[in-house]
């Protein structure tokens, strides 16, 4: 690949500076900047990926430099070198079976002036990736699975600000299951930098955060907002989102009643606070949600489970009470009468985590406050397994079978 003369005189020496970091982050020119300049200037003293009970360590601002930006504005490209084919997982026709899933070999796109070049190292497993595959969610065949990742830049368009090769980011995207992926700072804001000198598990907890961790936080906020002493029910509680949802909602005071469908997943939920536990498969989930709220139901269900659950959330869900149902790891939630919430005033949302962070500002708003839970360790990512790219069907086949607790992970 083309290189000017000036980047390759500089390629192979890493320069680096004793900036101070004590600037206040809100005046960053690049928001999403201010998450690590955060952690760098001490406001925050511990990290909460949670994996076999340990918490990360302190990211200590004097371990992070900066390294000098050599004339940007006036070089093509700057780049790592790049093969010109990559292997991703595809699929070129939509299927129920795991079969329709390719390990293949790819071009490696070549970013324009505006777009940027980034080597993959984590991916976030998610049930989205089911619904483009089955052909619930539309998508241009052949398509390459994946909407979030964690990895380092390695070639930077000549109009992009803000960004240098050699940088650390996660970020939310299309196509991530894939060894490289191609960006658009300028159109896709939702990134986040990560410290150059942050450790493989740290990598880890960034690829975990975004598809599962902003849909818990914007849930309880915009879809329904959950205030102290709320009744609430947690389907799934053990998965990545209901483990999510049951800290969050307990931090705020209110009650979880949890489902799952085995003991351990039961205590899984309970060491995230949950109140209340329902075996979903020995137990009447609507009775004993009647018997814990006297007979009332529940101000809030959020249900992830989607046909074999709606009944239940239904009838389980208090007078004025809200249903956000947002999965469909049963299958899609069958056509119903609006007429049928007049009963007791109900409220249904089908909301998505996407259209709760569609501004800057928006964006800006959640990742400062989900920034500021991880670090004081006031929420716990459980990253149960991480399994290699080309065992993505492996792990396509746990999520969906509920054979997995907390969060999965691709290794890239």
């Amino acid at each position: 690949m083309f290189e000017p003369a000036l980047t390759r005189s500089f390629r192979n020496i890493k320069v680096k500076f004793d900036l101070p970091l004590t600037r206040n982050p809100t005046f960053s020119c690049n928001p999403i900047r201010n998450l690590t300049n955060q952690i760098a200037n001490g406001h925050h003293t511990q990290a909460g990926l949670y994996k076999k009970s340990t918490y990360l360590p302190q990211i200590h601002r004097e371990s992070l430099v900066q390294t000098h930006n050599f004339n940007q504005q006036n070089r093509k490209y700057s780049a790592m070198s790049i093969p010109e084919t990559h292997k991703a997982i595809r699929f070129h026709e939509t299927g129920e079976s795991y079969d329709v899933l390719k390990y293949e070999s790819v071009p490696t796109p070549t970013p324009t002036s505006s777009e940027i070049l980034i080597k993959n190292k984590y991916a976030g497993v998610n049930f989205i990736e089911k619904y483009f595959r089955i052909g619930l969610y539309p998508a241009k065949l052949p398509y390459t699975l994946g909407r979030e990742a964690v990895g380092e830049i390695v070639s930077v368009g000549s109009e992009v600000e803000g960004y240098q090769v050699g940088d650390l980011i996660a970020y939310a995207s299309a196509s991530t299951f894939s060894e490289y992926t191609i960006i658009n700072p300028s159109e896709n804001f939702r990134i986040l930098n990560i410290p150059k000198n942050a450790t493989d598990e740290q990598l880890q907890l960034y690829a975990a955060v975004f598809i599962q961790g902003f849909t818990a936080l914007t849930f309880i906020e915009e879809a329904y907002a959950v205030k102290k002493g709320d009744y609430i029910l947690v389907h799934a509680a053990a998965g990545g989102v209901g483990s999510l949802l049951t800290q969050l909602i307990t931090r705020l005071g209110a009650h979880v009643i949890a489902t799952a469908s085995t003991p351990e997943k039961l205590a899984l939920a309970k060491s995230n606070g949950a109140e209340f536990l329902i075996n979903s498969v020995s137990e009447d989930i609507t009775a004993k949600v009647l018997e814990y709220t006297s007979g009332k139901g529940v101000q809030a269900s959020f249900d992830s489970v989607g046909k074999d659950t709606w009944d239940i959330s239904f009838n389980s869900t208090a007078r004025k009470g809200t249903i956000v149902s947002f999965g469909n790891a049963s299958g899609a939630v069958p056509p119903i009468s609006i007429n049928i919430l007049s009963g007791k005033n109900l409220k249904v949302l089908r909301p998505t985590v996407f259209n709760y962070i569609g501004t800057k500002e928006e964006w800006e708003y959640y990742s400062q406050k989900m920034l500021k839970l991880i670090s004081s360790g006031e929420l716990k990512f459980d990253i149960s397994k991480i399994y290699k790219l080309e065992d993505y069907p492996k792990a396509a086949a746990d999520l969906e079978g509920r054979k997995t607790t907390g969060k999965l992970l691709l290794s890239i």
